[in-house]
């Protein structure tokens, strides 16, 4: 390297071809791309070109002459679909999703955030497409990026904002406005170790309960979860039409290791997206802003359209009228009609779907990005004989209608979070299941293999059954 004459500085940044050259060799890779990608990247300058090349060369033969590494490995090509893929993030997922979904509506996407880790990437994203009818707004705090994000709903776009769990806690009253006045609003938890400040760079799935009941009052929203970066875009779609069509706010749960994570994702074009459009009543004759169709939904529409004044707001509304109302017989029936308007949802969304057979000894029931390690366990003991039946829930408020059917059809069923046991919790008060917990709360995902460890215990019959 000495002939070449390279300043210290840029001879010492070859030392990643280096290490790029042993894992080549580790994984049993041919280097030619990126020897051809030195070439191209570099052609202004051939003794850098050199250099880099002389490097990865040198790394890769170090892992074939020494004797440090006992196994090399071999990767397998995936076997996906056929069409363009790119590779993203869970973050960038998310807000290439909530894009997608505006442009699919017809409206335009507004983001009101305050950063935080890990969810400060989609702000950043978002900010860089202004030219596809976004706006974003760095707020001074977690409160002022939600309010700006109902006010952006009511003017007529899709409102949303992204945050983590510390930030859940600070939008909860404006969560309860946006429930109250029935407007759509995505919200984006990418989930962090807690409570407080935490473990800011560290991953967790406690934030469920804290989605599902975390507000004053009867205050219903629906509830979706991610169980991977790429699926970050379908359910960010998922969650702006829901938000959209049923004129709520809806929390999209991912965590840090979703979000931060990354892998390929077939490129999708808005034909393939669910149909979607923003529905807005211009239409004053016997217009009410509490008119409700076949799904409890209220109209949604603009200010200043004319004729058609109307109130909404956080203080109790009439029935139909919208004007404030305390009257104890109709504020039961406006809390019981949200909640009902929720619980429709549960029409509008797929079954759960059961890998495996659909009944037997045991299910193992994910949700959130426990998907990884599970499906990974599932796999390994398929190759073992062992027959286990694998589901993973992404709607969470309201569940699927067949959720109490799928629980109901085996012997035990595993639940694996990230948490004490959340959407534990959740089974056996709604559907009055018990289900096995394994739980982990060290600020990292499962392994697949612990996942395995557990199925082989439940197997055996030593941690008895439901």
């Amino acid at each position: 390297m000495k002939e070449l004459n390279l300043p210290l500085k840029t001879a010492q940044k070859c030392k990643n071809f280096f290490a790029l050259g042993v894992i080549y060799w580790l994984y049993n890779k041919s280097p030619e791309l990126t020897l051809k990608w030195i070439s191209d990247k570099f052609k202004n300058d051939p003794e850098l070109i050199e250099a880099n090349i002389r490097v990865l060369k040198a790394g890769y033969y170090f892992g074939e002459t020494t004797e440090i590494f006992n196994t090399r490995y071999e990767v397998k090509p995936a076997e996906l679909a056929k069409g363009t893929y790119r590779n993203l993030s869970g973050n960038e997922a998310v807000a290439l999703g909530l894009v997608a979904a505006a442009k699919k509506a017809g409206v335009n996407l507004f983001l009101g955030s305050y950063p935080i880790t890990p969810a400060s990437e989609i702000l950043h994203y978002l900010s860089g497409m202004r030219h596809y009818g976004v706006k974003t707004f760095q707020a001074e705090d977690e409160i002022a990026g939600i309010a700006s994000a109902i006010g952006a709903s009511f003017a007529g776009n899709l409102g949303s904002t992204t945050t983590s769990g510390p930030g859940m806690a600070l939008k909860t009253e404006a969560i309860g406005l946006a429930v109250m006045a029935e407007l759509p609003l995505v919200i984006v938890n990418v989930q962090r170790g807690g409570p407080s400040t935490g473990l800011p760079t560290k991953t967790e799935q406690a934030d469920l309960l804290q989605a599902v009941y975390g507000r004053n009052g009867e205050c219903p929203v629906a509830v979706l979860a991610a169980a991977s970066p790429s699926d970050c875009f379908r359910m960010a779609v998922e969650a702006a039409r829901l938000a959209m069509k049923y004129m709520t706010p809806v929390i999209l749960l991912t965590d840090g290791y979703i979000g931060n994570g990354s892998e390929p994702w077939k490129v999708a074009t808005l034909e393939e997206l669910p149909e979607m459009t923003a529905k807005f009543n211009t239409n004053p004759i016997d217009f009410h802003p509490y008119n409700r169709d076949e799904n409890l939904v209220r109209p949604w529409v603009k200010p200043g359209t004319p004729s058609m004044e109307h109130r909404i707001g956080g203080l109790e509304k009439q029935h139909i009228y919208g004007n404030i109302s305390y009257a104890p017989e109709n504020h039961e029936f406006m809390v019981k009609t949200r909640e009902q308007k929720i619980q429709n949802i549960a029409n509008d969304i797929p079954e759960l779907e059961v890998i495996g057979d659909k009944s037997g000894k045991l299910l193992v029931l994910g949700w959130g990005s426990t998907f990884g390690s599970i499906a990974s366990a599932i796999e390994n003991q398929a190759a073992k004989g062992n027959k286990i039946s694998y589901a993973h829930l992404k709607y969470i408020y309201p569940m699927p209608k067949n959720t109490l059917e799928v629980l109901k059809s085996f012997d035990t069923v595993l639940v694996p979070e990230v948490n004490m046991g959340q959407l534990a919790k959740l089974l056996r008060m709604n559907y009055l299941i018990d289900v096995v917990q394994f739980n982990k709360v060290i600020g990292a995902p499962f392994k697949a293999f612990e996942i395995e460890e557990k199925i082989e215990e439940i197997l055996k019959g030593s941690s008895g059954k439901k």
